[in-house]
């Protein structure tokens, strides 16, 4: 492997990574599976450990290896992809790629609306607003936080309903669908109580999706879904005959 490394351009650590993830890619290292340790790597490379050290410390920022002290590194379940463009019931998909969803309610009560949050609605200050905080977890591992506000108006026994049987989207969706959508991305860097219910370290950046919906013309929900950036991805593909006008101008925004 030395004489391979000292003569394929760029960086040798870069090298390492590229032979770690070739490994994973031909499922010679599956999920799960734990890594030959540093100095295997060395020896078996006939590179500096500091190089190989390197190489894993930027595999596991990148979300392909995991890292425990003491104990090793392991590969990790490739991030989990959602489609940005449509409204899909995170406990569906969740069982269709074999795997199991259970979720934690942490609230659900009724607030009154600050001024933002108003004028999402198109209400009042202090007007009645449904929330409700939750976390989705595939097969125990928490892979979104969602915060989800709902007028009265257009689910009045949101409140009832018990939400660790059915999601939140899945009774919405049930009640009416959708006329309209706007979805906005964010990268953030999650703050103290995020990180505690997701299980992440503090370094690790979030995706945020923030979510609304009208029905009839008029605001019905308004949803912050929170995603470690380690064990998710969201992307779309559509033709551009198709996409809808509020879609239409997010893309046009992007170019």
């Amino acid at each position: 492997m030395n004489a391979k490394v000292d003569q394929t351009p760029g960086p040798l650590y870069g090298q390492v990574k590229q032979y770690v993830m070739g490994k994973i890619a031909a499922g010679k290292w599956p999920a799960g599976m734990k890594l030959p340790s540093e100095n295997e790597l060395v020896s078996e490379l006939g590179i500096s450990r500091m190089t190989v050290h390197r190489a894993l410390r930027e595999l596991m920022n990148d979300g392909i290896i995991m890292r425990i002290q003491g104990v090793g590194s392991f590969v990790l379940e490739p991030p989990v992809r959602s489609e940005l463009f449509e409204i899909r019931d995170i406990s569906e998909d969740i069982v269709s790629r074999g795997h199991e969803h259970s979720a934690l309610l942490i609230d659900l009560d009724a607030i009154r609306s600050d001024a933002e949050l108003a004028l999402s609605f198109d209400l009042r200050p202090g007007a009645k607003i449904f929330h409700s905080i939750m976390i989705h977890y595939e097969d125990e591992l928490p892979i979104q936080l969602e915060e989800r506000f709902v007028t009265p108006r257009f689910a009045p026994a949101y409140l009832e309903q018990d939400f660790t049987m059915a999601t939140p989207s899945r009774y919405l969706q049930s009640i009416a669908e959708a006329s309209e959508v706007e979805h906005v991305v964010y990268a953030i860097a999650p703050d103290v109580e995020t990180c505690r219910l997701l299980k992440l370290d503090a370094a690790e950046p979030c995706l945020l999706l923030q979510r609304r919906t009208w029905v009839d013309g008029k605001p019905a929900t308004k949803s912050l879904f929170t995603y470690p950036g380690s064990r998710h991805s969201l992307g779309g593909r559509y033709r551009t005959g198709t996409v809808q006008p509020a879609f239409r101008d997010m893309a046009a925004k992007a170019r």
